[in-house]
């Protein structure tokens, strides 16, 4: 009986034909190709963006991208973001029911000022306006960190601050921050050569949103200058002051720090990330909820309200604790004889950021627009000890980056309970906790800073100048 046998299998290699070569060889040509005009093309693309043209143009490509992303919205009267409701109070405003005038506000009464700025050509071209306010704003803060687009060294935090931009949109530029953020940036730039003027800047800004009094802590602190940053502080608080009780609103001036303090723990702050995970692990009695008075979203269940009370609580210790590791680090500095203006400056930075992200971590409440509280110092850092802040500042980009896919790219799904949502909350809630244990670090330990500072110093001959006070 014969057994037929399988049919050979070939071992020589399969022939290519001539068009494959070619083609094949093409391809590779060109993506070689591609890679080496490449790899001319970065260095001078680098090298343009550190020019004054280059940033100018960057400046405006940044902002143009927002007026293209709006145009929709601007072409037909509309508004984005929180801007409805910031409208709404221009036009109760000018209807004689001004905030904090006739009724407690959410917001100090510095806030108007942009809110009813932005309404001067009437409710239709709001959003237009409120654009332009803001690239004036931004352009004070390039301008604060490049000198005037003299300073070369500031070119890299001008930089970073325009993808800061870019990294927390919409929400940059469609929030009261926007505004308060470049006013400390100025403010933390002139500390040391205009005093008062930075205590005016630092002021105003706390007038339009409360945390730039993180600053003002701080440099108050530390700074041998303080009485002119606090007599600048001063004099722009007295005008605001008196000009709401001089039209009859000295009941409300302080309405914005007790307004909202019944609220539960916001769905996105770091506080209610347990309640987050239980609600997605569908633990008993835990949910996020929305809360229609205020407008936002919320997480409830066991423990929830008492963790509300105890950041309350946290809130000021943590405040006192730094101030202390201030107080000890500028001790230190002075017994050491390395208090100079600048090293007041790296620590009233290093204060501030610590003070700043105590708001954020403590707080019940964690809206996206509060990395803007951050990404300043960070800029101002980059500017004075770039060394010091670069690994900050590729913190705070992350951070800024899943900020943004939290909201608006993952909101949807996360009020939804949806576990890549709340992972991604996750992440970005244990960076911002890790950056503010960087800044206790960082003050407990300052000498390290402060040798190095003293031994650049020494390299490039300049003489310290011990600070007084």
């Amino acid at each position: 009986m014969s057994t037929r046998r399988p049919p050979a299998v070939s071992t020589l290699p399969k022939v290519t034909s001539a068009p494959e070569i070619s083609r094949a060889q093409r391809v590779k040509s060109l993506g070689v190709r591609a890679v080496e005009r490449w790899e001319r093309f970065l260095p001078v693309a680098v090298r343009f963006a550190f020019t004054r043209r280059g940033l100018i143009t960057g400046f405006a490509v940044v902002h143009l991208l927002y007026f293209v992303g709006l145009l929709h919205v601007i072409v037909v009267g509309g508004t984005e973001g929180d801007l409805p409701l910031y409208r709404l109070w221009a036009e109760q405003a000018l209807h004689g029911h001004w905030p904090v005038i006739d009724m407690a506000w959410v917001y100090p009464a510095g806030a108007l000022v942009p809110i009813m700025a932005a309404i001067a050509f009437g409710p239709w071209t709001y959003q237009l306006v409120w654009l332009l306010l803001m690239v004036a704003a931004n352009w004070l803060a390039i301008a604060a960190l490049t000198g005037n687009l003299r300073r070369r060294k500031g070119y890299v935090a001008a930089w970073y601050w325009l993808a800061v931009q870019l990294l927390l949109a919409p929400v940059s530029m469609l929030r009261l921050e926007g505004f308060a953020a470049p006013l400390a940036i100025a403010a933390l730039v002139w500390l040391v050569r205009r005093p008062a003027l930075a205590g005016a800047l630092i002021a105003a800004a706390t007038w339009i949103k409360v945390w730039p009094a993180a600053l003002a802590a701080a440099a108050v602190a530390i700074s041998s200058l303080r009485m002119r940053i606090i007599a600048g502080g001063l004099a722009v608080s007295a005008a605001i002051a008196g000009i709401v009780i001089a039209f009859g609103g000295g009941d409300n001036l302080f309405s914005f720090a007790t307004i909202q303090g019944d609220r539960s723990l916001q769905l996105e702050a770091p506080i209610a990330t347990p309640w987050v995970w239980a609600t997605v692990l569908g633990m008993p009695g835990a949910e996020i909820r929305q809360n229609y008075v205020l407008a936002t979203r919320e997480v409830a269940g066991p423990g929830a309200q008492a963790a509300g009370v105890l950041v309350t609580w946290l809130m000021p210790i943590a405040f006192a604790v730094i101030l202390v590791l201030l107080w000890r680090a500028r001790r230190r500095a002075l017994t050491e004889g390395t208090l100079t203006p600048l090293a007041e400056q790296r620590l009233i930075l290093r204060g501030a950021f610590a003070l700043t992200a105590a708001l954020i971590v403590f707080n019940k409440v964690g809206s996206p627009q509060y990395m803007l509280w951050l990404a300043p110092i960070v800029a101002v850092g980059l500017v004075i000890d770039r060394h010091a802040w670069s690994r900050v500042a590729e913190w705070m980009a992350m951070v800024c980056f899943l900020t943004t896919l939290v909201f608006p790219v993952l909101y949807l799904p996360l009020i939804d309970a949806h576990p890549l949502a709340a992972a991604v909350l996750l992440a970005r809630n244990v960076l911002v906790v890790g950056l503010f244990g960087w800044s206790i670090v960082a003050l407990w330990r300052p000498e390290t800073s402060l040798v190095a500072l003293r031994e650049r110093l020494a390299l490039t001959g300049s003489i310290p100048v011990v600070a007084r006070g």
